[in-house]
């Protein structure tokens, strides 16, 4: 018997028991959905992390200062204030930290901001003019300030979108005048709007010169003192350099051993598999979970080829009498098998695809369902008929003729 005949008597056979067929696919296409909806909720759910943390600008080093002591009482990393204006000198000459292209220092404090009648708490930032390249920003109204202005303090303000919004509603922030703890700043910019990062909306900020922060609004009693530097590599490929290089630098400025440092430094990429281990975790956990209805599916298909095999135990004693092989009977039962797998597996990709365009708008979360994720499941749908077909099928092909053609 020829591979075309073969198919065709299977997708006969398969016809001609419709309602058995569809049943025993639904376990198939169920569990290939599940799994596929539950692979891409993990890799939406990781590339929004990836978006979020891209955000922060490309190629970029995070400076933090370490945790602090106050009277017997510890405040986490991040709480001392061992960061300053001359660590950022330090780090921009070449001759230091050649890879460093440029960076940025940070200060920063939540502030009410008032505009008229109205008024809104936001996060106040404190930095350079290299802010602005360095965390790849963009205005959309008016423009950032200049080194002139930063030299001179003078009281100019950057504002996110979100903040231009809530002071100034429709109406163009740029001219207009902000107050910040009693301090009076003219907006010249508004910053392109990208959204929510991990931690904060980063478009609900204000941002003016550090010269300015410093004698205005900084609470430290150390004018130089900074919560945060950014620093650029010159290139993706020389992220690891900068980090080496910047790390020593500190840890002698500083006058620090690595074990007792006082500062900690993060990159895109360690932020980045910090932030997704626990999206993996959970989404294999997920994807384990719904694998249990592709092996049900699987049973279902066993189950149905052992029925059919009882049921057709006269037709495979003819078959054989007139000279079929084991080799073909075996070979006619696998087919059915998986055809009825495939079945399961292309409805189940129909069902995942379907899944995967209605689901973010129901739970505003990404589905992302890469081509070689339903290339594997449509596999391993097929896999499972085939495997799930082995024992009925052998189990036909070891009939003997004249055993089978006395069966009532």
């Amino acid at each position: 018997m020829s591979w075309s005949e073969t198919l065709r008597t299977a997708l006969e056979a398969i016809s001609a028991r419709r309602l058995r067929s569809v049943l025993t696919t639904l376990g198939i296409l169920i569990g290939i959905a599940a799994v596929m909806l539950t692979v891409g909720l993990g890799q939406g759910a990781q590339q929004t992390v990836r978006d979020q943390i891209g955000k922060l600008g490309s190629n970029l080093l995070i400076v933090s200062p370490g945790s602090s002591t106050t009277s017997g009482l510890r405040g986490g990393r991040g709480s001392a204030s061992t960061l300053t204006t001359r660590d950022a000198t330090m780090l921009s000459d070449p001759s230091v930290a050649p890879d460093i292209a440029a960076l940025a220092p940070v200060s920063t404090s939540s502030q009410s901001v008032v505009a008229g009648t109205t008024n809104w708490t936001t996060q106040v930032v404190g930095t350079t003019p290299s802010w602005f390249p360095v965390r790849s920003r963009t205005t959309t109204d008016g423009r950032f300030f200049t080194s002139a202005e930063e030299s001179a303090a003078a009281q100019v303000a950057v504002i996110g979108t979100t903040t231009a919004t809530e002071l100034f509603g429709r109406r163009s922030p740029v001219g207009q005048t902000i107050t910040i703890d009693g301090s009076a700043y003219s907006v010249i910019g508004v910053l392109d709007s990208i959204g929510s990062s991990t931690t904060s909306d980063e478009d609900d900020t204000v941002v003016i010169p550090g010269t300015t922060y410093a004698a205005r609004l900084t609470s430290t009693g150390n004018a130089a003192s900074i919560s945060t530097l950014y620093l650029k590599a010159t290139s993706q490929q020389s992220l690891s350099a900068a980090y080496q290089e910047a790390h020593a630098a500190l840890l002698v400025s500083h006058g620090v051993t690595a074990a007792s440092a006082d500062f900690t430094i993060a990159s895109q990429e360690s932020l980045v598999a910090t932030a997704t281990s626990t999206d993996r975790t959970l989404t294999i956990l997920l994807a384990g979970i719904a694998a249990i209805s592709l092996l049900v599916g699987g049973i279902g298909v066993m189950n149905i080829m052992l029925v059919s095999v009882t049921e057709r135990i006269r037709e495979i004693g003819l078959r054989k009498a007139l000279g079929a092989t084991p080799r073909a009977v075996r070979r006619q039962f696998l087919t059915e098998a998986s055809a009825l797998g495939l079945a399961g597996g292309v409805l189940g990709l129909a069902l995942g695809y379907a899944g995967a365009r209605l689901l973010p708008s129901l739970i505003d979360q990404p589905v992302t369902i890469e081509p070689y994720v339903a290339a594997g499941a449509l596999l391993i749908s097929v896999a499972i008929g085939i495997g799930a077909g082995v024992y009925p099928a052998t189990r036909a092909a070891r009939l003997a003729p004249i055993d089978a053609l006395r069966s009532e």
